[in-house]
């Protein structure tokens, strides 16, 4: 895959030392949106959109949003509906521009099908790009970033980069924790998807990029079951992570299986399609005293299951005692306590990172590059991960400037944790 250039523009002078942003203004966009030309494509499920809207509207922007399906008018009655075929998105979007000037483009997800083509637009137009994404830095804050996010990003890639930026020391987190946003997001979640199948009609060609019916409710009921008897089945399995195979482990995190990040930003069809490369890689080359964690993700809970894949595949490769599937684990326990994480490009690598903890990238990420990752094959990864050592200045620099250009304390599913009521 190709890396994202070292080229661009320096951050502002201060970086790394300039006071917490205090108002949505400064920690959002840090940039005075009066006469601008705002156009809203989807956003996260709930009322993030029609309350950046609002803000932005407040700041003197005027502002467009477009709906697809019914879960994006719910939440966002004003907008406009579009009825055409997903294939004629692109262009529907860029003639929207030119009749309405529109100089500011902001969305989640730029991966998502109704953002096909989206990077191309803003280019040619000269146009402000603004993507939304989960967080960077995990728990407690999302992501804003011009141009593109993960796969898309311009992040600078390069040591000499960070280390020519001003010294940055350990930052404090922000603000004390948010409170779980589980239950918040599910119930958004539920409401979004039964909207757009009530509304359906009103948007006959829509497709979305997992399943939009109403019956979405169940796989969330059966991941909550599910959860239930994974509390019971691994009971005491991370205590014995963490003490017994301390340092002994190497823990795979997945990716959900309709992930974008897999899809469009690494070499792998799907998530199975890793975890075999990862398990025949171990087979061959990991020391025989150590063990293969891969933990399932939370959010794939009601849709997939590779216990099958795992045991037939252990089974051959003669390693069915050293390789273990788990589910619902503390996952800063098991990355604190594993000697090494191997991720496509999962944002847990940056975590682990910040632990000091050797990570293998399989794919294409903004935080993959020398001095954080292991920069050899997935063969060599497992004798050289107890040798590697993360640089942590590097890491301290680079988080710095993602806090500073990207990253925004708060949630999209906690009313007023980002824009007050």
């Amino acid at each position: 895959m190709t890396r994202p250039s070292d080229t661009g523009s320096r951050p502002k002078p201060g970086y790394g030392n300039r006071q917490e942003p205090s108002g949505p203004q400064e920690r959002l966009l840090d940039e005075n949106f009066r006469g601008k030309k705002v156009l809203l494509l989807q956003g996260p499920v709930g009322p993030f959109f029609k309350h950046l809207a609002a803000w932005l509207e407040k700041s003197g922007a005027a502002v467009h949003k477009i709906n697809f399906n019914g879960g994006d008018a719910f939440f966002y009655p004003g907008g406009i509906r579009y009825r055409g075929t997903m294939e004629a998105i692109p262009e529907f979007i860029q003639d929207f521009c030119e009749k309405h000037r529109i100089d500011t483009i902001m969305l989640f997800g730029d991966c998502r099908p109704v953002h096909q083509g989206i990077h191309a637009l803003a280019r040619s137009r000269g146009m402000d790009l603004r993507v939304f994404e989960e967080g960077y830095l995990r728990p407690d804050h999302i992501t804003c970033e011009r141009g593109g996010v993960n796969g898309y990003s311009s992040i600078r890639r390069s040591r000499r980069f960070y280390f020519n930026l001003p010294a940055a020391k350990p930052l404090p987190e922000p603000q004390p924790p948010l409170k779980k946003t589980y239950w918040h997001m599910a119930a958004r979640a539920i409401l979004y998807y039964t909207a757009a199948q009530l509304l359906k009609p009103m948007f006959p060609n829509y497709r979305h990029h997992r399943p939009l019916t109403v019956l979405e409710a169940i796989p969330w009921i059966r991941s909550f079951l599910r959860k239930c008897l994974y509390a019971v089945l691994e009971h005491g399995k991370q205590k014995w992570l963490a003490t017994s195979l301390c340092n002994q482990y190497f823990l795979v995190p997945l990716q959900v299986y309709n992930d974008a990040q897999v899809n469009i930003h690494s070499k792998y069809a799907s998530v199975a399609e890793f975890i075999s490369e990862v398990m025949a890689s171990f087979a061959a080359h990991a020391p025989q005293n150590t063990v293969l964690a891969i933990k399932h993700h939370p959010m794939d809970r009601a849709y997939t299951d590779y216990r099958s894949l795992i045991r037939r595949q252990a089974a051959s490769l003669g390693i069915g005692n050293r390789v273990l599937y788990i589910h619902d684990q503390h996952l800063p326990t098991l990355l604190a306590t594993a000697r090494g994480v191997i991720v496509i490009n999962s944002t847990v690598g940056f975590s682990a990172i910040q632990r000091g903890i050797p990570v293998k990238v399989c794919g294409n990420t903004f935080y993959d590059f020398d001095g954080l990752t292991f920069r050899g094959g997935l063969d060599d990864f497992w004798g050289a991960s107890k040798r590697m050592r993360v640089d942590m200045d590097l890491y301290f620099r680079f988080r710095a400037y993602l806090r500073s250009t990207s990253q925004i304390y708060g949630s999209f599913y906690l009313s007023g944790s980002i824009f007050p009521d």
